[in-house]
């Protein structure tokens, strides 16, 4: 049974969890009212003037609605659910010590009951405004062009349909998430994915809802409705990671209303032992009732995760990462074992030149301007690197016309560049042309190839003009600093799941510090290998780019994303989305869940220890004002330990 509070604002308030928290002023309120009639009541009450009874006895009345009309309210709302709540136990306490007379002590308990819940109900909101800030973002209002008005027309943005084509101006967000189809411009997509740098929007280019467009005015045309946006899909995500419960979460609600029957039950037993047991007067019985009810309150118990998981994901999405619940920050923290993909999560993903062979005195800008005249009318992947490479080096393309030009399917391209011919590909190519392929070309392309990458020889018909391109998938530049960092982090075991040969994969581990590599991998294929990683009680994590990795991603005990904004496979797979495509967020996540993991434990203990110190100490005659400090004290504890999260640096991974 979940605690929680009315308008007022408790310590175990569930309200403020929601993505549609208000600041709680009504709390605050209440507990500043509290506070003054309460003071200005025992102030009244050291005077002994006519009349001052009265205003006494009033003031009180005032503190007690002002302090407890919230957890009155939350009371009786779930007794007529059949329900118990902490909220019982504290109005029960604060009306039973009013009862015996001990109306300051009453006083006392509601204030800093109100206080610790006022306090609780600004740290949640403190971790839940920010959404209601992303939803703000989203423009009402679109610029519509149809029917062939360059003008346009202002329409709502709910009332868009997909395809329709919208005019963005500079400095405008973006109404819709679409795709560029006029116009040039860079966009501004922090608030999806926290990347500070501004991103080139070309023709052909995806626009997110809410983004910012930069100095040009481009036409979108609308390519998801308005429900479906990367940013509405982001603020239902983190809704629902908001209202999952971890594990911790569930174990100490499954016994919370059992846990305030007992003590319900056990202060009544109290009650009447102290009487007719003891022969305490009623007076001094109750009062020790209401003592041991007061500090045997599970409040801090209750609010000691949620006040932690509810950091770790706002924390988290700071640093551009999405969890997709409270219950994946947890199981992230228990993780030893990383799997990474290898294409496009270890790797850029794009094939690039890493390397160009010549022999000593040949000419390379003649070669290489050869070569990329024949790769010019080729269909083949590696054409485009190639061609890329040449770019780069400002080489000038052959112009002369090419005759004789032939693709063999697997071996490689040839033809003839004023009457020279020039061949690119492996050594199949030119043995099927009885092409003597030098020996020390042949050399240098096993050595190449022995260090994972795919190798073209080029052989012309002119004399010592021959060579060899090294082509291969580079890895990230922050893959080995973020596997290192992983290390550091307590991560036992980090592994390559990949498709590709061996030989590849190998290189790739070893450049970015893996320990172990599966390689020639299908996709069910490496669901099984994480299922050989997970014996022995491993815990294992699976990074991939969200789209071949899919049955993985949902195989690991948490799935890991490489999800740039508008990735639909990463945002409905995975647990964790990398929001701006860096692995270098990794590191924090996994920081953040095992400090989160860490807070929690600390949080449990305190809250605990707090409740057994208290109820034993209720038999040494602890006064009720004592048990109030160390039950609301506690409970303010654990929620800004909780929140220490928010601003706590992480170390240098």
């Amino acid at each position: 049974m979940p605690c929680h509070h009315g308008p007022a604002g408790g310590p175990c308030s569930d309200s403020t969890s929601s993505p549609g928290a208000q600041l709680p002023l009504v709390g605050a309120v209440s507990t500043v009212v509290c506070a003054v009639l309460g003071g200005l009541a025992v102030w009244f009450n050291t005077l002994h003037f006519s009349g001052f009874e009265t205003a006494t006895a009033l003031l009180v009345i005032g503190a007690y609605l002002a302090g407890g009309h919230g957890p009155a309210r939350s009371a009786f709302a779930d007794l007529l659910r059949g329900e118990l709540n902490v909220d019982l136990l504290m109005t029960v306490a604060a009306l039973g010590a009013a009862a015996i007379g001990d109306w300051g002590e009453g006083l006392v308990l509601l204030f800093l009951f109100s206080l610790s819940g006022t306090l609780e109900a600004f740290a949640m909101y403190r971790t839940t405004r920010s959404i209601e800030a992303l939803i703000q973002l989203r423009p009402r209002e679109a610029l519509l062009i149809r029917d062939g008005n360059p003008d346009g027309q202002i329409v709502l943005v709910d009332s868009l349909q997909v395809g329709d084509i919208v005019r963005v101006r500079p400095g405008e967000r973006f109404s819709v998430d679409g795709v560029v189809c006029e116009g040039d411009t860079w966009a501004d997509e922090a608030t999806l994915t926290g990347e500070s740098e501004p991103i080139h929007k070309p023709v052909g280019a995806n626009v997110f809802a809410s983004t910012i467009n930069g100095q040009g005015s481009v036409l979108v045309r609308m390519t998801k409705a308005v429900a479906d946006t990367t940013l509405e899909r982001i603020v239902q995500m983190v809704q629902e990671a908001q209202a999952q419960k971890t594990p911790t979460q569930q174990f100490v609600e499954s016994w919370e209303r059992p846990y305030v029957i007992g003590v319900l039950t056990f202060s009544l037993v109290v009650l009447l032992g102290a009487r007719f047991a003891v022969g305490m007067e009623w007076n001094r019985a109750f009062y020790h009732a209401m003592v041991l009810l007061v500090a045997a309150s599970p409040c801090a118990v209750v609010v000691g995760a949620p006040s932690v998981m509810l950091s770790a994901i706002a924390r988290a999405g700071l640093g551009g990462v999405l969890f997709k619940g409270a219950a994946h920050v947890e199981s992230l923290g228990l993780v030893d074992i990383v799997a990474f993909d290898k294409t496009g999560t270890v790797t850029v993903g794009k094939p690039s030149v890493t390397e160009v062979w010549t022999p000593a005195g040949a000419n390379v800008s003649r070669l290489l301007s050869l070569a990329a005249a024949v790769e010019r009318r080729s269909e083949h992947p590696l054409a485009a690197p190639v061609l890329a490479e040449v770019r780069r080096r400002e080489v000038t393309i052959s112009d002369a016309p090419i005759t004789d030009f032939d693709s063999h399917t697997g071996l490689g391209v040839h033809g003839h560049i004023d009457g020279t011919w020039v061949g690119i590909g492996r050594e199949g190519l030119f043995e099927k042309h009885q092409i003597t392929v030098p020996p020390e070309l042949l050399e240098q392309a096993q050595r190449l190839r022995n260090s994972g990458q795919t190798t073209l020889l080029i052989v012309t018909g002119e004399a010592g003009l021959f060579g060899a391109i090294a082509v291969a998938d580079q890895p990230r530049p922050e893959a080995a600093p973020t596997i290192d960092a992983l290390k550091r982090l307590g991560i036992g075991q980090v592994v390559i799941l990949s498709g590709d040969h061996e030989r590849v994969a190998q290189a790739v581990a070893k450049t970015v510090h893996a320990d172990d590599v599966r390689a020639g991998l299908l996709p069910d294929q490496k669901v099984t290998e994480l299922r050989r990683l997970s014996e022995n009680g491993h815990v294992v994590a699976m990074v991939g780019d969200g789209v071949n990795d899919a049955p993985a991603l949902a195989a690991a005990r948490v799935g890991i994303a490489m999800g740039g904004a508008g990735t639909d496979v990463a945002l409905e797979v995975a647990d964790v989305v990398l929001m701006r495509d860096d692995l270098r967020a990794l590191p924090l996540a996994v920081w953040i869940s095992r400090v989160a993991r860490q807070r929690v434990r600390q949080n449990m203990i305190f809250a605990f220890g707090v409740i057994f110190v208290l109820v034993i100490s209720t038999f040494v005659s602890l006064p009720l004002w004592l048990g109030v400090l160390g039950h609301e004290g506690s409970t303010v504890i654990v929620v800004f330990n909780g929140l220490r999260l928010l601003w706590q640096k992480p170390p240098k991974l």
